[in-house]
């Protein structure tokens, strides 16, 4: 104990270094711990179990060329404008799908700010759908 007080005496800037170090790994673990993202089963129960609804936010050409059965196709850069179009789902679960999840945690905030409080962001996105084999379609 003697030698770890005489450490920290003599290495002041070493010992702050390493609790900064420490207090941002814990920051990173707490907010890393996103409680709306859902893999892509759980999704499916969702949408067959809590009739949720799932809002793609691609751009229209990639929902053309595959999407979520049933989904809703509003652009990332139209959402703002466009929320009244998903006010008659404010009470169901809303899963928000986009490429990969990235684009999506961002609806999901818009969102969230917006008073919805059932938003689910799907992890991976559509890649990670149509990598578990789930179905997609192709129609408009």
């Amino acid at each position: 104990m003697e030698q770890l007080l005489e450490f920290i005496a003599n290495h002041p800037f070493l010992f702050a270094a390493l609790g900064l170090v420490t207090a941002l790994l814990v920051h990173n673990l707490i907010t890393g711990m996103d409680k709306s993202l859902i893999h892509p089963h759980q999704a499916t129960a969702k949408i067959n179990q809590e009739d949720a609804v799932v809002v793609d936010v691609r751009p229209m050409a990639d929902f053309s060329n595959g999407h979520i059965i049933n989904s809703i196709n509003i652009p990332m850069n139209g959402l703002k404008n466009q929320i009244n179009r998903l006010e008659k789902y404010r009470n169901k679960p809303i899963i928000v799908a986009c490429r990969s999840g990235a684009q999506s945690s961002g609806a999901c905030k818009q969102l969230h700010k917006e008073g919805f409080e059932q938003v689910f962001n799907l992890k991976g996105g559509i890649l990670a759908w149509q990598d578990a084999n789930l179905p997609v379609s192709r129609k408009k």
